[in-house]
């Protein structure tokens, strides 16, 4: 089933679907098992999994730090791909691999696709790869029936709104605001403009990303995106209130759905 077969599906009985992000070794590889399984307990649809990197561009500070803490603590592609495979058998939920494109490049495009694939993943965000580099990696990613998860973002011009539409492939992740994740985003007009600005350039699913924090969020984006992401905050509550408050904010987002 495609991305997009799974997203439309999910909208039969929900208003909106949820995804969440982990990143792979923080605070450590068995609190992330602790976090899949809470997520897989309060039903969420998708979950971006992440590969720590040493400078994560699109990332803000809370996870910024995450990924320079996981890499100091050893964090290796075998040990993301091993957490990727043991969560795309026990859980339902699609998995996305989240990383920079250094790593696809040093593993080689082939590579990478058999690996994730073999992993169980579904697809891939990679935030800092222009749609003009992808080369063969879309024609191997088709390959092993993985789709690329292209991003449009507030700058992003007509014309090039228009050419990353035509590559797109499963679900377009929709940028809510110039910057890095992590900073709340102000849900008004403006962005609802933002999005009928995306939605001209595609006919995906939107998932909306940057800056969502409660399930409050959720509802304001009710019929007007597919899919809400929510990752700082959730690393944020963890770190703050730990695996209650961890869960209490995913039950919230999750009935933030109906």
């Amino acid at each position: 089933m495609s991305l997009q077969e799974y997203i439309r599906g999910g909208l039969k009985d929900k208003k909106i679907l949820l995804m969440t992000h982990v990143i792979a070794g923080y605070p450590s590889l068995q609190a992330n098992w602790r976090m899949l399984e809470i997520m897989a307990e309060v039903g969420v649809d998708m979950v971006e999994l992440q590969m720590p990197f040493s400078e994560p561009v699109a990332d803000g500070p809370t996870f910024a730090l995450a990924n320079q803490k996981a890499l100091e603590r050893g964090i290796s592609l075998d040990q993301f791909f091993d957490l990727m495979q043991r969560s795309t058998a026990r859980f339902d939920f699609p998995h996305l691999m989240m990383g920079y494109y250094n790593v696809v490049f040093r593993l080689g495009h082939q590579a990478f696709c058999r690996r994730l694939k073999g992993a169980g993943g579904a697809g891939y965000i990679l935030p800092d790869l222009p749609l003009e580099e992808y080369g063969d990696l879309v024609k191997l990613s088709d390959e092993h029936q993985l789709e690329p998860v292209m991003l449009m973002t507030p700058t992003n011009t007509t014309a090039r709104l228009q050419a990353i539409g035509l590559q797109a492939q499963g679900l377009v992740y929709g940028v809510a605001r110039k910057g890095v994740t992590g900073s709340r985003t102000d849900i008004q007009q403006q962005l609802y403009e933002l999005i009928d600005r995306w939605r001209q350039a595609t006919p995906l699913p939107l998932a909306l990303g940057f800056g969502l924090r409660q399930g409050e969020d959720l509802r304001r984006l009710q019929g007007k995106v597919e899919m809400g992401i929510v990752g700082s905050a959730l690393l944020d509550t963890w770190e703050q209130s730990g695996e209650a408050g961890y869960r209490v904010l995913l039950e919230d987002l999750a009935a933030s759905r109906y």
